[in-house]
């Protein structure tokens, strides 16, 4: 099979929940802790080989960690080991207990046992590592709640070829082709879809509200045309079709490094009161990643090439200036390119995505576009 399922952990009663110490309460953590997830395991040793780096990256993110949090994330994770060696070794030293009362109440009666001080001794060490235990599981559990929020939140390493400069601005890489030039006047996409009776994005506000629109005749059959080139350029080049859900679960969010609390202005979520965590999905990327979350892949079968079309929703409600014709819309269709690869070499990553840029900038071709190629600063990565 392309991949198979993980062993999730035995379901536990969960502890109230509580926000991580970046202040943000974390559903991955949650997820993972009510069983839903295994354990996520993250390289908290090579982050703390190179801290000063990660540091670095983290402020240029401008995410919900700072850097002072990266030390206490290695600190908490440390203990948590020890901690975690600590059960091991008192789990061990438990059974061991366990089999030799046993022993004894199998070649003793009840009335000789009482009587002996090897027995008793048993008994009484047994108490102790059960007292202990209990005392370290609950120092594990408050290790886990003070380590795994803050943690979950790390981003990925910044690739090195990633420009930092004070600016922050995007770099660009290549310009293809040539800007068209008209010797008549340029009219924008909305004024011209306007004229032609396709695009229609006036008088919505008792409809839909703003930053909607809808598309009709040649409009709508240009986006199901265009969305149809895309798909079937990709198939032919290995990619898997996919169709996901709209609506998933803050965990998976968080998993993509995009938290629905922090990103409010983004994200629209569900009643609540009516369905608990459940968000409209505004990147098919979001509902991918959650398919492959807890499967292991085949070393084999990678890299897994994914194509997706989808519905994508954005709440888009920062302030600013307002956007013109259908740009920062709340709803739009979109194609996705989505890979899972290996990190055996550690340059399968970057494979992969030149892969991807390529087969982009061959589409574009075959659309006779002009445009640029741009190499985005760090805090524009998010998490990712």
């Amino acid at each position: 099979p392309l991949w198979r399922a993980l062993q999730p952990p035995p379901l536990r009663r969960p502890p109230p929940r509580r926000a991580g110490s970046s202040g943000a309460r974390s559903r991955l953590y949650e997820h993972a802790r009510e069983g839903w997830l295994s354990w996520p395991r993250l390289d908290v040793a090579g982050l703390s080989e190179r801290l000063s780096e990660a540091e670095r990256d983290v402020e240029a993110r401008k995410g919900p960690l700072k850097a002072p949090d990266l030390r206490e994330i290695v600190t908490a994770w440390e203990r948590l080991n020890q901690v975690q060696e600590e059960i091991a070794k008192f789990t061990a030293e438990k059974e061991r207990v366990r089999t030799e009362v046993y022993n004894f109440t199998q070649s003793h009666d009840e009335s000789t046992l009482q009587s002996l001080p090897v027995y008793n001794a048993l008994v009484k060490e047994g108490r102790e590592i059960r007292f202990r235990l209990k005392a370290l599981r609950q120092e594990e559990v408050e290790l886990q709640e003070k380590y795994y929020p803050p943690a979950l939140k790390l981003p990925n390493r910044i690739h090195p070829d990633v420009q930092f400069g004070e600016e922050n601005e995007p770099r660009i890489v290549e310009i293809i082709g040539e800007k068209p030039e008209f010797d008549f006047e340029v009219k924008g996409h909305l004024e011209v879809g306007e004229n032609l009776d396709i695009i229609r994005q006036r008088r919505l506000s008792h409809i839909s509200g703003f930053r909607s629109y809808y598309l009709r005749g040649a409009g709508a059959l240009l986006e199901r045309a265009l969305v149809q080139f895309a798909f079937s350029k990709l198939i032919r080049k290995g990619f898997i079709p996919m169709c996901v859900p709209d609506l998933v679960k803050g965990a998976v969010f968080e998993g993509c490094g995009m938290l629905p609390e922090v990103h409010s202005s983004l994200v629209y979520s569900i009643d609540p009161s009516r369905f608990e965590d459940l968000n409209l999905a505004g990147t098919s990327e979001v509902g991918i990643a959650g398919y492959f979350a807890d499967h292991a892949v085949a070393l084999k079968d990678m890299p897994v090439r994914i194509v997706c079309s989808s519905t994508c929703y954005r709440a888009e409600t920062e302030k600013g200036k307002e956007p013109w014709g259908l740009y920062r819309v709340h709803q739009f269709t979109k194609v996705e390119m989505f890979g899972v690869t290996a990190n055996e070499t550690g340059l399968e990553s970057s494979a992969l995505m030149e892969e991807f840029l390529t087969l982009q900038k061959e589409i574009f071709l075959e659309l006779g576009l002009h445009y640029k190629v741009l190499d985005m600063p760090p805090h524009e990565l998010g998490l990712s």
